[in-house]
């Protein structure tokens, strides 16, 4: 374009032309998704569905007061969707802060513009501080850039005229016009935002679980809910004296007439609602609803329920440095004066004052001088000495930083002093001198050399040698709670990885600097040019420098291919897709709106302590739902197990009045409770074994209890009323017996809730027969009752026992080779070799399972010995004096020690 262009930029008719053309910077970055996909991914849903279908089929039977169980469907959609739209109105106000506008020369005249408003060959002008909104080219002016959001490179880029400029970094100083080259989808940032459209599934283990068990009801829902509903409709038609054929031509010509058969709808649909866990999936709704109204008064943003679990679960952090463990400023690392004689005021100068070293008085002057267009660096010598004590002397010439020079100075009655980069300042006799220290402190810092010198040329030339008088080194600034937070990781056991774009020599200086484990071993990842390099690299080194956008996503991959849990932190567009892989993303809000839009976390106040605080919330609700999932779970399978047993022995035991007894006081009043108990101890094992474990011995036992109380009413000729009345009590029992289980160790708390759904119970059964359909039982039936209740609790416990004792499994055989076969996986290779014969493996096992239990109880005797020896070591005190002694007991939290208080004189 020729220079007269640059001046005049485009005509109106030149622009006319180009937004005819299609040339226009359309708005490609990362949107939050509407309210109208927000309502529709919560709405539909399999849970949802299979809620629909049942509440259709109660519509037919014209009962309408049976369809309560919606309102736990709208409550728990109602949560998700709530929780949706809040996090998308807060992304989308952080979106705002960022500045939307550029200017423009057309028609020979700067103009105001909108991003989307700016077309193809568009002049812009740019100064410090200007964000770039399209691809361009320089075409007169200079400037440094600051390219840390797209590619992690904390040094600023000079830019002159020819040089290319990238949408999404911005204008550390200077000031230069551009011709726009990309618009719209062909900018850099918007590239990189494609690749990140992809939808990400993700990645809990709560959502998995619940979602499995949705999925297995609703699939033995169909073969259960037909058998059921036709056997029913068998009884219905003995009844009414077997008319017809069958009873399915019975049924058949009941419903041509219109006469729906209600009772026997409405039994099978009470048994299928007891098998959705329909309490579970609310309490895992509103309890995570919970943990993120929790975070974000911490100043923290959550915008996917299910990411608070996620990050809880993660063992492999990914840690972007620019951003996350420093601040995106630089800072003063130190000041180095040289012990250099002769150094000090010229002929003619005024003496620097004696308490402030010269190199002081020099960075502390120049740096004002020059503050009208302060960089980086600048500022952060302003910063360094807004608080020291360093006396302001006026300047009689200032140099302006420039990047062809690499130095800036000024003159001042105390004499001339320049500062840079030290190649540039000094000659090569001086350099060679300081060449040495300059190369030690260049190891972690970016190091500037302050010089006298005679003066300036009125051209801005330095007049005479420069003199060196010290040196200052200037780093990224580590924020303040970095070290703190990554030390936490480190005692959890988490695996810290830096992945920068930044040069990996000082990532590796920062990441020792703040406590990363392995820091000292890094690579460039420039060197990484092969898929199977940087799949190497994984397992060598955690210090990453020089990655690009692909290679951080590459570098993810490889970490979930060897099924870690990984976690990963950025506030850049060149994170996006590193943050779009990860099993858990989390974004600072000061970022590229890119980074915030695809990340499930994001720290509102830049402030990476705040993740310690995401990782308790999620152990909180991780734990507690396991104990709590229990409860619901019981109810799922016991009501399959009975559903099953009544196809062949109808009707179906339960009324569902009596249901929601069982509902409230044992499932849903301690579920919640328990579900919100503060709870930060490590996770540990799989939710869904975890849970299953503790809901099996009571759904056994349930249906153990339900069998005999059929049995004995047959035998003894009960009626259905006496038989209903049973299997509710004996539930119960089984019930209490779990709460009490899953309450240990007690608290007050927990001994107020057990003490609540014992009375309920009670009251419920004693106090309201006729509305609970409780039948009045004889002497003989409640002695046979509590025979029942003492066998199956009994059995329960004893369950509940050999459950606990069970031991995750470390070793898997494969019996497709004829015998087990043994495979173990290490380093070195894998190493694969029989387990002999079947007999063989029940005999080791039993026998390792004894030895373990003898251990266990070993392990026991020794503590409590210990226990015995730290009583008997206390010095006794005379009567009457109040001797106190401490006490070791069992609390929530593990072992509770109570030290004596000591009296004060």
């Amino acid at each position: 374009m020729a220079v007269t262009d640059i001046e005049r930029g485009l005509s109106t008719a030149e622009v006319e032309e180009r937004i005819a053309a299609g040339k226009i910077n359309r708005n490609m970055e990362l949107k939050t998704k509407s309210v109208r996909e927000l309502i529709i991914e919560n709405l539909c849903t399999l849970f949802n569905l299979i809620n629909v279908v049942l509440a259709i089929l109660v519509i037919m039977t014209g009962s309408f007061k049976n369809l309560t169980f919606l309102f736990v469907v709208f409550l728990n959609t109602a949560i998700g969707v709530i929780q949706s739209m809040r996090s998308k109105r807060m992304v989308d106000k952080l979106t705002l802060l960022t500045s939307k506008k550029a200017i423009a020369v057309r028609d020979g005249v700067e103009v105001e513009l909108d991003l989307d408003q700016i077309v193809l060959d568009d002049i812009i002008r740019l100064g410090r501080g200007d964000q770039i909104p399209a691809d361009a080219v320089v075409v007169s002016g200079e400037a440094l850039v600051n390219e840390s959001l797209l590619t992690g490179e904390s040094d600023l880029i000079k830019k002159q005229p020819g040089s290319e400029l990238m949408s999404g970094s911005f204008i550390d100083s200077g000031l230069l016009r551009a011709r726009v080259i990309h618009v719209g989808a062909d900018n850099y940032v918007a590239q990189i935002n494609n690749e990140a459209k992809y939808v990400k599934k993700v990645n809990s283990e709560i959502m998995n679980a619940l979602n499995a068990i949705v999925r297995f009801a609703s699939v033995i829902m169909i073969p259960l809910g037909l058998a059921l509903f036709a056997s029913s409709v068998s009884e219905l038609w003995d009844a009414a004296g077997a008319p017809g054929d069958s009873a399915l031509s019975w049924c058949f010509s009941e419903l041509l007439a219109g006469r729906v058969p209600s009772s026997a709808l409405l039994s099978t649909v009470g048994a299928l609602l007891g098998m959705i866990p329909q309490g579970l999936v609310l309490l895992t709704s509103s309890v995570l609803a919970i943990a993120t109204v929790r975070l974000a008064r911490r100043k923290v943003l959550a915008q996917q329920l299910y990411c608070i679990e996620t990050l809880a679960r993660v063992d492999v952090l990914c840690l972007d440095k620019t951003g996350t463990i420093t601040s995106g400023r630089m800072e003063v690392e130190g000041t180095y004066p040289l012990p250099i004689e002769g150094v000090g005021a010229g002929e003619g100068d005024a003496a620097v004052p004696v308490d402030t070293t010269v190199l002081d008085f020099a960075l502390a002057n120049v740096a004002r001088a020059t503050s009208a267009d302060a960089n980086e660096t600048c500022q952060a010598l302003l910063n360094y000495y807004a608080d020291r004590p360093v006396e302001v002397s006026e300047p009689l010439s200032v140099i302006p930083f420039s990047s062809s020079k690499k130095w800036s100075g000024a003159s001042f009655a105390q004499g001339s002093y320049v500062m840079g980069a030290a190649q540039f300042v000094l000659s090569d006799r001086v350099f060679t001198q300081v060449e040495n220290r300059v190369a030690e402190l260049a190891d972690t810092c970016r190091v500037l050399v302050v010089a006298r010198v005679d003066g300036f040329t009125p051209d801005g030339d330095m007049v005479g040698e420069a003199e060196p008088v010290g040196f200052v080194t200037i780093r990224d600034e580590i924020r303040a709670s970095a070290a703190e937070t990554i030390g936490y990781f480190n005692e959890q056991g988490v695996t810290l990885n830096v992945i920068s774009g930044d040069d990996p020599r000082t990532v590796s200086s920062i990441a020792r600097v703040v406590g990363i484990p392995g820091a000292d071993a890094y690579v460039d990842a420039t060197t990484l040019d092969t898929p199977s390099k940087l799949d190497a690299a994984v397992d060598r080194y955690h210090v990453f420098g020089r990655v690009t956008p692909q290679q951080k996503r590459e570098l993810v991959q490889a970490l979930k291919r060897r099924e870690h849990t990984v976690a990963m932190t950025g506030d850049g567009v060149n994170d996006v897709l590193a943050l779009k892989e990860a099993d858990c993303s989390v974004a600072m809000a000061a970022g590229s709106d890119a980074a915030r839009n695809v990340a499930e976390i994001v720290l509102v106040d830049n402030d990476f302590a705040s993740m310690p605080a995401v990782v308790a919330e999620g152990r909180r609700s991780i734990n507690n739902l396991q104990r709590s999932a229990a409860l619901f779970l019981t109810k799922t399978l016991f009501s399959m197990g009975l559903a099953a047993l009544c196809i062949a022995l109808p009707p179906y035991p339960f009324e569902p009045i009596q249901m929601t007894l069982i509902n409230f006081f044992c499932i849903g009043a301690p579920g919640f409770v328990l579900g919100l108990e503060p709870n930060n101890a490590r996770v540990k094992g799989s939710f869904l074994t975890n849970v299953l474990k503790r809901a099996l011995p009571a759904s056994i036992a349930v249906i153990l209890a339900a069998v005999l109380d059929i049995f004995v009413a047959r035998v003894f000729g009960f009626n259905q009323l006496t038989l209903s009345t049973m299997c509710l009590l004996t539930s119960c029992a089984s019930s209490v017996s779990l709460i009490w289980r899953i309450s240990q160790p007690l608290t007050p708390l927990r001994v107020a809730l057990f003490v609540f759904v014992v009375a309920g119970i009670l009251v419920g059964v004693i106090g309201l027969p006729e509305l609970l359909s409780i039948a009045n039982l004889s002497i003989g039936q409640m002695v046979i009752l509590a025979v029942i209740i003492v066998f199956t609790c009994s059995v329960f416990f004893k369950l509940a026992t050999m459950m606990d004792s069970l031991k995750p499994r470390r070793r898997h055989s494969a019996t497709g080779f004829g015998r087990g076969v043994r495979v173990r996986l290490g380093r070195g290779g894998g190493k694969v070799s029989s387990t002999g014969s079947t007999a063989g493996r029940i005999a080791r096992r039993v026998a390792s399972d004894m030895a373990q239990r003898r251990d266990e109880r070993n392990v026991r005797e020794a503590e409590a010995r210990a226990l015995e020896g730290v009583a008997q070591a206390q010095p006794k005190k005379k009567k009457g004096v109040g001797a106190k002694r401490s006490r070791v007991t069992k609390s929530a939290q593990g072992i509770k020690v109570s030290m004596p208080s000591k009296n004060k004189k």
